[in-house]
């Protein structure tokens, strides 16, 4: 049986029947993996808009499936596909791997672009983070955010497998486990953030308050997760820090999340 993660999605590698060539990567969770096999066309679940889609829905560059493929442990599938039209990846290019890494972190782009994503996309890939990159901003900016996340998760991962609470108060909080206290300062530090949205709660001003009071929501998070043995696999904060920032609340919206 398929192993979906905490989050209801699955990674999906998507390669070329006909070449072998990796074209991408992305996440379905159990309806888009339904509709996948249900239609013989890819759909993937969009983290960022939260929403099931249908690779080449504005493109035209479907993907045709031939196999689905299952890895050993059963937490990820290798989908075989004819891919129609000219390329995979949104922007613009046959496969979304088309830079090489070099030596000195740079990259060399080693694939020709092959249409110009703003004529098909247009503003529509502005509003919405559209086909395989989640987010749009640049990839090597996605990527150091998630680097010093992960690092600094360890650290707390760190802190929770070495006891060094005489030194630490973070190790002697994760040694403890105190589950309750730490939902506890979780549901004070919210209550003080919605404090400075709404004007309640001021020290410094609103920008400076609101770094504050967030910054401690997401150490407690942290905290949390680390405490209930979660991997950071299973939640990828960065994700949803991308997706929170990117997404457009109204009023009306944010007071339906309340």
């Amino acid at each position: 049986m398929l192993k979906f993660d905490r989050q209801g999605l699955l990674p999906v590698a998507i390669q070329e029947d006909a070449t072998g060539e990796v074209l991408m990567v992305a996440f379905m969770n159990q309806e888009a993996l339904r509709l996948t096999r249900e239609t013989g066309y890819t759909h993937f679940f969009s983290r960022s808009r939260n929403t099931v889609w249908r690779k080449g829905e504005q493109s035209g560059n479907v993907q045709e499936v031939r196999d689905i493929f299952v890895n050993c442990e059963e937490n990820s599938l290798l989908i075989k596909v004819v891919q129609h039209g000219k390329a995979a990846c949104h922007m613009g290019y046959h496969s979304c791997y088309y830079r090489r890494l070099q030596p000195d972190d740079t990259y060399e782009t080693v694939a020709e672009r092959l249409f110009d994503p703003e004529p098909v996309y247009g503003s529509a890939q502005e509003k919405f983070p559209v086909v395989d990159n989640a987010f749009p901003i640049a990839t090597e900016e996605q990527q150091k955010l998630e680097t010093e996340m992960r690092l600094l998760y360890g650290v707390y991962l760190y802190l929770r497998d070495n006891d060094m609470s005489e030194e630490s108060n973070t190790s002697r909080l994760l040694q403890e486990r105190s589950h309750g206290y730490l939902v506890a300062r979780l549901a004070d530090e919210l209550q003080e953030l919605f404090g400075v949205q709404s004007g309640e709660h001021v020290h410094a001003g609103r920008e400076d308050d609101t770094i504050l009071e967030a910054s401690q929501v997401g150490y407690w998070l942290m905290l949390l997760a680390a405490t209930i043995n979660l991997r950071y696999d299973d939640f990828l904060p960065h994700a949803s820090i991308l997706s929170g920032y990117y997404e457009q609340y109204t009023e009306g919206k944010a007071s339906r999340i309340v």
